[in-house]
């Protein structure tokens, strides 16, 4: 392939933005995420203030299992971290070994859902139960499937996608920086999500 067809800063920054074109373009899809969710917290506020009457979350969920699943997507904002960085020092094996953790626990962030989730369809409590119920299992339904797709993300980082170090490393860690950037936003939703629906 000619210098001409090559897609130019994957790697090099680019002397305008000062960032690669693949971190331009995951804050660009960032940034359209922002008004996704805003949009839906937004619709949380004005549904809030016209009910006339709104359940208090830390009496109608369980803040237990949401505290847990904060402190499981926190750690694993640490270890997204230290698999990039154990790129940077050259280090394939911790790479792989912290980004399996990462995985590992976003699943374990997925599985601890699925039991509040299980306990209010047993308790018959459904989307079209209240607009609480509503906003709620939309609010945290989207943020599981957010969950879910950087889980994909990093399987393939993890599995095919690390052949890529052998060939050009720096592209690599690009990738795992940009996917890095996406898992956090994902976290931070949930902070978001955790005191705005169980404590507020």
């Amino acid at each position: 392939m000619s210098d001409a067809a090559e897609i130019r800063f994957i790697s090099k920054p680019h002397p305008i933005t000062g960032v690669t074109n693949s971190k331009l373009g995951v804050w660009c899809f960032l940034a359209s995420e922002v008004m996704l969710f805003g949009g839906l917290f937004s619709a949380y506020i004005l549904l809030r203030i016209g009910a006339t009457e709104w359940p208090h979350g830390s009496t109608i969920l369980n803040v237990p299992l949401a505290t847990l699943n904060t402190m499981i997507l926190i750690v694993s904002s640490v270890t997204m971290v230290m698999s990039w960085a154990s790129l940077a020092l050259k280090n394939f094996s911790k790479y792989r070994f912290y980004m399996a953790i990462t995985i590992l626990l976003g699943i374990a962030f997925l599985v601890v859902k699925s039991f509040e989730y299980a306990h209010k369809f047993e308790h018959h409590h459904y989307p079209s139960t209240n607009n609480f119920y509503g906003i709620y299992f939309t609010l945290t339904g989207l943020h599981g499937l957010h969950v879910i797709g950087g889980i994909f993300l990093n399987l393939y980082l993890l599995l095919p996608g690390s052949k890529l170090w052998k060939t050009n490393p720096e592209q690599f860690m690009g990738r795992v920086e940009a996917a890095g950037l996406y898992w956090h936003f994902v976290d931070l939703v949930w902070i978001f999500l955790f005191p705005t629906l169980y404590l507020l």
